[in-house]
This record gives structure tokens, C-alpha cells and sequence, in this order.
């Protein structure tokens, strides 16, 4: 098992759609806090977890969402009959939380989430969020506070709860991998391979016979998805910067002091 080898397979995760890499910048989860779990055994067997914990505007909630990365995962999740890499995982109690938040806004009277049957106090001083080092959105009416910034400050106490569990981590890995690595902070890219409908023959076919112009509209898209997949490829795919080529030296030798970013 070499670095090379381990790259490979992270730099083709998004090759199918109902597979992909990670997102710490999803339009529809703000995120909370993030981590990576590193695991290997002795049978060149490796894999990486990505939790992202974030509040859902949509779904309005707080998920934790994993994400599997390795050569020897299993029992995944399916959807619409394809396994997927990602699985979601509800530490906030979600009944409870819909009677401390309206309209993205922390309720003034609300006084604790339950995660994981626990009450985690929310706070609403903005200079304790200030002296924590967590930005407040400065669009924000004066007493106000989001979700997201209330999840930002109760995980710097209460990490236990919101983080995954190793019992939750261990349902899509072997028992033989062991946990050599956890990393809170990293240099991250988004990498982003566009899926589209202008890749698939079946799409494609119904415009065979159909008029000139639309023939040309469908082959201009297709030149465009092309040189954006190109660009994040040659730009964003994690074989292409340090953070991910170290962690791929790590998982080869099992030397973790080889992370040094």
C-alpha cells in the first residue's frame, strides 16, 4: 500500500455520483465543526472519516455527517439502489430543538439543546462568543444569534457529545482497522466534479434529430462542464496540495509524526 496508491483513490471519489469527497462548505449545512479519523490495520486496509457537523436551514436541524473514504468500507448506506460513502448521524434531539429556534434565530428564552439526552446550556452573550474567537453574522439583529454560532461555542465544551462515537464510526469499517490518527484542523479545498446531464448518452439521444441550435447549446455545456471538471482536477483534488499527500504517508507507514503541515 503506498501513498501514490491511497491518492489515487481519493483523487476518483467524485468519479461516481452517488459517491463523493467531503464538503466543509455545503449551501445547505452551516458548518459547526469538522474532523478527520484515520484508520489502518496490518492488511494494508485503510480508510478516513470525515464528520461535519452543521445546521440544516432545510431540514432545520443540527447533523453530523460522515463521510467515508478507504479501499475496504462496508455496509453502506443505500439510495435509489446505489451504496453511497455518506451516512448522517442526529446527536441534537430533534423535537427539542425545533422549540429553541425560529427563523435560523436562537429563541431568547431558550435555554439548552439535549444532545445525546445531555442539556447543553446556549448561551445568548455575544461577548462570550466574541472572546471564544467566533464571529457573529454582522447582518444579525442586536441580541440575535444563529444556530450555527451557538453550535460553534457549546462544542468548545461539550465536543463529547457532539462528535461522533466510535460505535457510530465502526458501522461501514472492519473491526481489524484501528483509529491512529485524529485531526480537528486542516488546509482544506473544496473539490467539486460536476455530474450533469449533459454527460449522459440517455439525455443526449432525444436531441439527435432535434434543431441545429439546440445541438450546439448541449455541445457548448458539455465544453463547459469539461474545463471546470479540469480545473478542479488540476487544482483541487486532494493528490494535488500537502494536506492530503502527508495524511497518504501516514496511512503507508503508519508513522503519524509524518503529518507535519
Amino acid at each position: 500500500m503506498t501513498s501514490a496508491e491511497i491518492l489515487k483513490t481519493l483523487d476518483n471519489y467524485n468519479v461516481n455520483p452517488y459517491w463523493s469527497f467531503f464538503s466543509l462548505n455545503h449551501p445547505y449545512s452551516y458548518t459547526i465543526d469538522s474532523r478527520l479519523n484515520i484508520f489502518k490495520n496490518s492488511l494494508d486496509q485503510w480508510a478516513i472519516v470525515c464528520e461535519v457537523l452543521g445546521y440544516n436551514p432545510r431540514a432545520e436541524c443540527i447533523t453530523l455527517e460522515l463521510t467515508y473514504l478507504g479501499n475496504c468500507l462496508i455496509n453502506l448506506p443505500v439510495s435509489d439502489n446505489n451504496s453511497c460513502n455518506q451516512m448522517r448521524v442526529m446527536p441534537v434531539d430533534w423535537e427539542h430543538f425545533q422549540t429553541t429556534v425560529e427563523v435560523e434565530v436562537i429563541k431568547p428564552e431558550a435555554e439548552y439543546w439535549l444532545v445525546r439526552g445531555e442539556k447543553v446550556p446556549i448561551s445568548h452573550s455575544k461577548e462570550e462568543y466574541t472572546a471564544n474567537g467566533i464571529e457573529l453574522k454582522e447582518f444579525e439583529s442586536p441580541g440575535d444569534i444563529s444556530p450555527e454560532e451557538a453550535g460553534r461555542l457549546a462544542i468548545l465544551k461539550y465536543a463529547h457529545l457532539f462528535r461522533v462515537m466510535d460505535e457510530e464510526l465502526y458501522q461501514c469499517l472492519p473491526d481489524t482497522l484501528k483509529k491512529i490518527m485524529v485531526i480537528d484542523e486542516w488546509y482544506h479545498r473544496e473539490f467539486n466534479v460536476q455530474h450533469h446531464m449533459f454527460n449522459d448518452p440517455a439525455f443526449l439521444n432525444q436531441f439527435d434529430t432535434g434543431p441545429e441550435q439546440m445541438k450546439q447549446y448541449v455541445l457548448d455545456e458539455r465544453i463547459k462542464l469539461d474545463q471546470y471538471n479540469q480545473e478542479e482536477w488540476e487544482k483541487n483534488r486532494p493528490g494535488s496540495y500537502e494536506t492530503w499527500q502527508q495524511i497518504a504517508e501516514v496511512i503507508s507507514t503508519g508513522d503519524v509524526l509524518l503529518y507535519k503541515p
